[in-house]
This record gives C-alpha cells, sequence and structure tokens, in this order.
C-alpha cells in the first residue's frame, strides 16, 4: 500500500477523530467519515477547521475537498485502504464495531483503534474476516498536536501490517513506536500512571502540595524529558561513562528510592485532596486560555523538535 494518497476510514468523529481526520487530510489523504451523532458533519468540519489553525497549517479549505461524510459505517469503509476507529471507550461497543468494520472493509485494509486502553485481541473478539489486521493506533492528547502514536498488534498480527500502519503513521507526521506486548493501559499511559501513584501518594501523605507536584515536574525533569526523554537523559548525566556509569554508581541508591515508592487507594479523603489542590493551584486561571497556552508552546517545541532533527 502507497503512504502517498491512500483511501482513509475515520469511524467516530469526536475530538480524537477529528484530530486524526486532520492528520491525514493534511497529509494528502482521501478521507472518508462517518458517526452517527446527529450534525457530526457539521461539526467535523468546524473542529477540522480548529485543528490546522491550531497547529498553524494554514486554511482548512484547501484540505475539505478531500472530507466526505459517508452515511453508512459500511459505506465510509468499502473502499479504504486504512481505518481509523475512534469509537466510545467501551468493549461492548467497540467489538461490534470494529467487527462491522472488518465485516465491511477490504480484506488488505488495516484496521487501527484509538483506544486508550484495551489488547487489540479483546477488541478483534467478534471479527471473523481478517481480525489479525486489527491492532491499537493510540494518540496523545492533544492528538492534532502531539506526534506520540502507540502501535499495538495482537499475537495473531502480521509483522507485514505492523510495518505498515507504523508508514502510514510516520508518513502524516507521527512518531509511532510499536509496543510489542499488550499490556493494560499500553505504555505511555502505564508510565503516567507510575508518576501520577507517587504523586498521589506524596500529597496523600502531606510531604508535599499539588502546586509543588506540577512545579517539580513542570520546572524539573519535564523540561528534560521533552527534548530527549528519561532513559536518554539519565545516560547523558553519566557524562563519558553513559548510561553505565549511572547504573553502576547510582543504581544503587534509585533502587532503594524505587522500593520507597508508595501504593495508594483513591479513597474520597485522597480525590478531595487533589481535587481542591488543582482548585487551588488554578484558581483565577481561565481553563480555555490554559489550554491554548498550552497548546502555543507545544508547538513551539514541536518547531524546536524539528529543527534540531528530531521529528521530520
Amino acid at each position: 500500500m502507497s503512504t502517498q494518497s491512500i483511501d482513509v476510514a475515520i469511524i467516530g468523529t469526536g475530538v480524537i477523530g477529528a484530530a486524526w481526520a486532520t492528520g491525514f487530510l493534511t497529509a494528502g489523504h482521501r478521507v472518508t467519515t462517518f458517526d452517527p451523532a446527529e450534525g457530526a458533519e457539521e461539526q467535523l468540519r468546524e473542529q477540522v477547521t480548529n485543528c490546522v489553525e491550531d497547529a498553524g497549517s494554514g486554511s482548512a479549505a484547501s484540505i475539505l475537498d478531500n472530507l466526505t461524510f459517508a452515511p453508512s459505517l459500511s459505506e465510509a469503509v468499502a473502499g479504504a485502504d486504512f481505518v481509523q476507529e475512534n469509537g466510545p471507550e467501551r468493549l461492548e461497543v467497540k467489538q461490534p464495531m470494529l467487527a462491522e468494520i472488518d465485516a465491511a472493509a477490504p480484506k488488505a485494509a488495516i484496521i487501527a483503534s484509538s483506544t486508550s486502553g484495551f489488547s487489540p485481541s479483546q477488541l478483534n473478539a467478534q471479527a471473523t474476516k481478517a481480525p489479525g489486521r486489527i491492532v491499537v493506533g493510540h494518540p496523545f492528547n492533544p492528538a492534532h498536536l502531539v506526534p506520540l502514536v502507540e502501535v499495538v498488534p495482537s499475537p495473531d498480527t502480521p509483522a507485514e501490517v505492523v510495518d505498515r500502519a507504523l508508514t502510514v503513521y510516520e508518513a502524516i507526521g507521527k512518531k509511532p513506536i510499536l509496543v510489542r506486548a499488550e499490556l493494560p493501559g499500553h505504555v505511555a499511559n502505564r508510565l503516567q500512571a507510575a508518576m501520577w501513584q507517587e504523586a498521589y501518594s506524596l500529597v496523600d501523605r502531606g510531604v508535599v502540595s499539588v502546586a509543588d507536584i506540577d512545579t517539580a515536574i513542570s520546572y524539573g525533569p519535564g523540561l528534560r524529558w521533552a527534548i530527549l526523554g528519561p532513559l536518554a537523559q539519565q545516560s547523558l548525566s553519566g557524562g563519558s561513562g553513559g548510561m553505565r556509569h549511572v547504573l553502576d554508581h547510582l543504581g544503587p541508591p534509585q533502587e532503594v528510592w524505587m522500593h520507597d515508592l508508595r501504593q495508594v487507594h483513591l479513597g474520597e479523603d485522597l480525590k478531595e485532596k487533589l481535587i481542591s489542590g488543582v482548585d487551588e493551584e488554578l484558581q483565577g486561571r481561565d481553563p480555555a486560555v490554559l489550554s491554548k497556552q498550552r497548546d502555543n508552546m507545544l508547538l513551539e517545541l514541536i518547531a524546536l523538535k524539528r529543527k534540531y532533527g528530531e521529528l521530520p
């Protein structure tokens, strides 16, 4: 399958679906969409326009001609080379939806789900035509800006399907990673969960405030992680000795710290501490303005990563 001018079907056109549609349209692909919600087509076109403007990609008018809204799911996927499913994060909804997509899409088409936590083996349980071509293609919010996509195959997925999925995502400017095992939450969400666990614990124990947790990450390691990631950055701290020096000399105390991390239960008391802490931290700040500032800074950071060759 060529990565130029392919036919893409987007099923489910909410925030994530609109972001995917924007990415594929901007890359020059033909996109057919379907969503049963009333007014979905008008909302999608508005969302795509906003996404294009947010990303600083010029006018959406030049790409909207390649956007079609189909009257049914089966018609949307009938001629697709690549399908991106974005239905509700409920297995009882996704399984029959993906089975319907599998039945109607050409056998050579790849079917990717934007699920944030389900495995492809769970998702393809009701599919019978070619269930091995159903993979996870999980984006990261805000999905029209953040390049990361987690690609998770099932044990039955042919290597050729995996390679094609990675190539398709790379061709629209994404930075895909291959997750080689089916785990709840994939990889990025599990890494976040590990940090949230200790952050919640520290707040619960009264060690630090919610605002100070955010300051500790966003003004400390978070700045470095955005450039290279935690493991490559750790290697740099070892100087000429690299990762070996770090692990030989700092590994033992790090292991003590890791063993001291606490499990937490999100009971009502802890939830109230976290909610009130965030409310206090963000008091007087408009969430819409804050989100826009975040997105603008993301764009500048992504531009820097492109400047230094970290992104195409």
